[in-house]
């Protein structure tokens, strides 16, 4: 049991350490808006990991495995909204940071910052299939499938909330850099491309 937990906290570990959409979101968020919507961002992706191992652990993760059709559905609705929030930073860049000395100047709602990241995890069908491929092997034999799952995704949850805010705490050293208008210009069109990129990967992977 113990050696097994330790190979599922490695494994998690460095999945959760591991660059991709959601860092760059995260990241973006922290230098554009400041630390509290970059949290708020963090735990609606963190959230979103949290869903999908309880939907994993009812059995609803496997329809993704099963139904091409309900994977590719889900495939492109991902694709299409990070292609939207990509050509959005790369057609029309801030020119001004939300936040400067202190003071909001055009601050996003709580609510759209969290849906943004909690879309941007649920609407990834990668996510899903990892988890469906991923937990059962660390699950002790006769043990609930659905308790199980939840516990772990809430382990990777927890995970994930630290390790963002190590990544926005260290962005406040930046900020002062990073929030200059032409600097956050460049910084929003360079992750519009990666926002672009990502939903190439999705559109054109395979189960």
């Amino acid at each position: 049991m113990s050696t097994t937990l330790f190979s599922f906290l490695f494994a998690i570990t460095v999945l959760t350490l591991t660059p991709g959409f959601d860092t760059a979101l995260v990241l973006r968020s922290a230098v554009a808006q400041g630390a509290k919507r970059a949290s708020v961002t963090a735990l609606g992706v963190t959230l979103g990991c949290l869903v999908w191992g309880v939907a994993v652990g009812l059995g609803l993760g496997a329809l993704l495995l099963a139904s091409e059709m309900a994977y590719n559905l889900l495939k492109w609705l991902g694709a299409a909204w990070l292609l939207y929030l990509g050509l959005k930073l790369l057609l029309k860049p801030r020119q001004q940071p939300m936040i400067q000395s202190g003071q909001p100047l055009l601050q996003q709602g709580y609510l759209a910052c969290f849906s943004r990241g909690l879309l941007g995890n649920l609407l990834n069908p990668k996510v899903g299939i990892f988890y469906v491929s991923f937990l059962p092997q660390f699950i002790p034999a006769g043990a609930s499938v659905a308790l199980w799952c939840s516990l772990m995704a809430l382990t990777h949850m927890l995970l994930g909330l630290v390790w963002n805010a190590v990544l926005i705490g260290g962005s406040h050293y930046f900020a002062r850099h990073l929030r200059q208008p032409r600097v956050l210009k460049v910084m929003d069109r360079l992750t519009g491309c990666v926002f672009i990129g990502f939903a190439a990967k999705l559109a054109l992977s395979r189960r």
